[in-house]
């Protein structure tokens, strides 16, 4: 039951297009949309929100004001999106500061609105671009998927590289040295099997399999510097659940890290990364390239003892100048210890915080239902859940803006089967703030479309390359076979 305050007239007159919407009711309850977007920070460059209703309410607008400045968006196909010019101008006046949201409604009385609610808009951007593989939720079909950007600051999406101009090869693991896009990477597999290697334009094709690892190398980090990726090499099973919350397992019956140096084009390890006792899985290089972090297991009889493996959190010295690897291996977060497997350790850029994702077991957190996001700080070691931005369902990817500021993760909390990417703040004392869902052009877009955001990476500028040469170089391209170790 709605509870009127007032009777008195409250004429708001403000126009967005030509819409006029004067309140002359307000009632105590709080918005359907406030529990998604009360205390919601977005960046200052980012597109115009998308306010999507659990329920279409006939004839109902929003007005988002911050001062003297204010902006109407009405409710279309159940969501209310403002037009950009609007929220450009809106978003600008009100850096640094809160936007009042008001929601209102047309009855038969005239306007109604609900109690008010606030987003913040914060003072520093987020990258204006964003990367990602879209690909059917299953992962098993590869008829159709690709890589893609987003301008964050619109709503304009264009293709890298799809693979239905490769004969339909499975595309991954796109990655970026310092969300960087003139120095990036990407993996193919089936018929043109190859990493791609792009660096200031020119394109190398790498075939990276050699006779002393057991696969190709996959799940990539860029050391900060450039000159050395680190990689790991997995045996990969992928197991189907019949009656089971977590749909899909993907194991590993083996594993193993390595660095590879671009400029010499040949690979790196030490014994503590690369054993048959156990698995090392997730490389992430620290911010200032001295320290090597990654994921190890005790090996286990696969795949029967698949969930009795647990991921530790790892780490052990790495000197670039000399190419070589401590002898000492540290443990940030030990599994056994807190019932807890890790995977997708990533270090913000400024050093002092490690995002990861923590499921019950194993590393393929990306269909855990209880795959929860944690952080570390690195200054304390101390380790926390990261409670403002997890779900009841999966979270898993991430990746940091290089501001720091910014953290951008797949959930698949709207529907449970398909990933999205979320957008979240965390300001300098290590505070974080409700995440929100990337905005969309169009309202409903998410109810509709059939595919899953994988691997979202942001980037400082868009990826400028000649599609053509791309393909070109991905299917008839030669060669490189990588060097083993030294």
């Amino acid at each position: 039951m709605k509870y009127l305050v007032c009777y008195c007239l409250i004429a708001i007159v403000l126009s967005a297009c030509t819409s006029k919407v004067q309140v002359n009711v307000r009632w105590q309850e709080e918005s359907p949309l406030a529990k998604e977007y009360a205390g919601v920070v977005v960046p200052p460059n980012i597109a115009p929100l998308n306010f999507v209703l659990p329920d279409s309410v006939s004839s109902s607008a929003i007005i988002l004001t911050h001062g003297k400045h204010s902006l109407i968006a009405m409710e279309k196909g159940g969501a209310f999106i403002p037009g950009q010019k609007e929220w450009k101008e809106l978003i600008s006046f009100a850096r640094g500061k809160e936007i009042q949201i008001e929601h209102c409604v047309k009855t038969e009385k005239g306007w109604a609105a609900y109690q008010p609610f606030t987003i913040t808009v914060a003072e520093e951007p987020i990258e204006p671009y964003l990367v990602y593989r879209l690909i059917p939720p299953g992962y098993e079909k590869w008829h159709e998927m690709g890589i893609y950007q987003r301008n964050l600051e619109t709503f304009e999406e264009t293709e890298i590289l799809a693979n239905r101009r490769t004969d339909y090869n499975c595309i991954n693991c796109h990655s970026f040295c310092n969300q960087s896009p003139d120095r990036m990477m990407l993996h193919m597999r089936a018929k043109h099997a190859g990493t791609l290697l792009i660096d200031h334009g020119k394109m190398t094709k790498l075939d990276t399999k050699t006779d002393q690892t057991i696969s190709s190398l996959v799940y990539p980090y860029w050391h900060p510097e450039g000159q050395f990726i680190a990689y790991s090499v997995n045996d990969t099973r992928q197991l189907f659940h019949v009656h089971h919350s977590n749909r899909i397992e993907v194991v590993d019956y083996a594993s193993d890290v390595v660095v590879y140096d671009i400029q010499r084009n040949e690979l790196l390890t030490t014994p503590a990364l690369f054993s048959k006792e156990s698995m090392e899985t997730f490389p992430a290089f620290s911010a200032d390239g001295t320290k090597l972090y990654f994921c190890s297991a005790s090996q286990q009889n696969m795949p029967m003892d698949y969930e009795k493996v647990r991921y530790h959190l790892c780490s052990i010295d790495f000197d670039a100048a000399h190419r070589t690897f401590g002898s000492r291996v540290d443990t940030l977060f030990h599994a056994d210890a807190n019932g807890k497997s890790v995977s997708f350790p990533r270090v913000s850029p400024d050093g002092r915080f490690l995002l990861m994702t923590l499921s019950d077991y194993g590393n393929f957190s990306i269909w855990h239902q209880e795959a929860d996001l944690w952080m570390i700080d690195l200054q304390t070691r101390m380790a926390k859940e990261v409670a403002e931005w997890n779900s009841r369902s999966v979270e898993s990817y991430h990746s940091w803006s290089s501001n720091s500021r910014w953290v951008v993760f797949s959930s698949r909390r709207g529907d449970g089967l398909y990933t999205r990417p979320y957008i979240a703040y965390m300001d300098r004392a290590g505070n974080t703030y409700k995440p929100f869902l990337l905005p969309q052009k169009e309202s409903g877009f998410y109810r509709r479309f059939m595919f899953s955001y994988n691997i979202p990476e942001l980037v400082k500028s868009p990826v400028e390359l000649d599609n053509s040469l791309l393909v070109r170089k991905a299917v008839e391209g030669e060669t490189v076979k990588i060097k083993g170790f030294r």
